[in-house]
């Protein structure tokens, strides 16, 4: 009984009877089904799992769904295979994703007792992690290459007496990334960060501080490349 309960908290996020039913035959029955079917039955079913859902919004299969309840999905947005959104924690944890987004094969977000808004025509690429205990805004027509990592946080780590693991993390607010922004692949944009309005990020960086708009930064740790205006 117990592993149940541990079961509902960490997937289901609901103590109602019925949306535990509905959730497992759902995902049981429907995750696994290719092409144009399953695509048809997931489009159908799987919007009452969350909190909304818009019109035109397709799932792809092989998803990891965590209190999907807490998670709103616009119109025409695109989740492709092998996702995990994640949505556990908190009754305030949520995750918004507006209308026209894409996501890619493969990616994770995460807003663990925090909140993940991604606003509207956004691209996020294959294999990227997005997540948080705090906040992340990402805004509209942003493109977010490939195997990019945003956000998290890092361990505090000045006691020695106990492991790092159990010290906690050391949370800084979160990332924000302004409209019309392009992050190239391979890059780590780090907690506590702000990228301003069209700015471009180069493959490879690693983002320790706030990027102004309309540049152009990348290295390691990232450094003004060019202005754009």
């Amino acid at each position: 009984m117990n592993n149940i309960k541990k079961y509902k908290d960490i997937f289901i996020g609901s103590r109602s009877f019925f949306y535990f039913i509905k959730y497992e035959l759902f995902t049981t029955l429907f995750d696994q089904i290719p092409g144009a079917l399953g695509l048809f039955l997931r489009k159908t079913f799987y919007p009452t799992l969350f909190e909304r859902v818009g019109k035109g919004t397709i799932f792809g299969k092989n998803l990891i769904l965590r209190h999907p309840h807490k998670i709103e999905i616009g119109k025409n947005v695109i989740v492709s295979d092998h996702i995990i959104l994640d949505a556990q924690g908190k009754e305030d944890s949520k995750i918004r994703i507006d209308d026209n987004c894409f996501i890619s094969n493969f990616s994770i977000i995460s807003a663990r007792n925090g909140q993940i808004g991604i606003g509207k025509n956004t691209k996020i690429g294959s294999h990227c992690r997005i997540a948080t205990f705090q906040r992340i805004e990402i805004g509209q027509n942003v493109l977010i290459a490939a195997k990019n990592y945003i956000g998290g946080g890092n361990y505090k780590f000045e006691r020695t007496d106990i492991p790092i693991a159990q010290q906690g993390f050391d949370l800084r607010g979160g990332v924000k990334i302004g409209d019309n922004s392009w992050i190239g692949a391979g890059s780590t944009v780090l907690d506590g960060t702000k990228i301003g309005r069209d700015s471009i990020i180069a493959a490879g960086s690693v983002v320790t501080e706030d990027v102004p708009e309309y540049t152009i930064y990348g290295g390691t740790p990232a450094k003004l490349i060019r202005n754009r205006k």
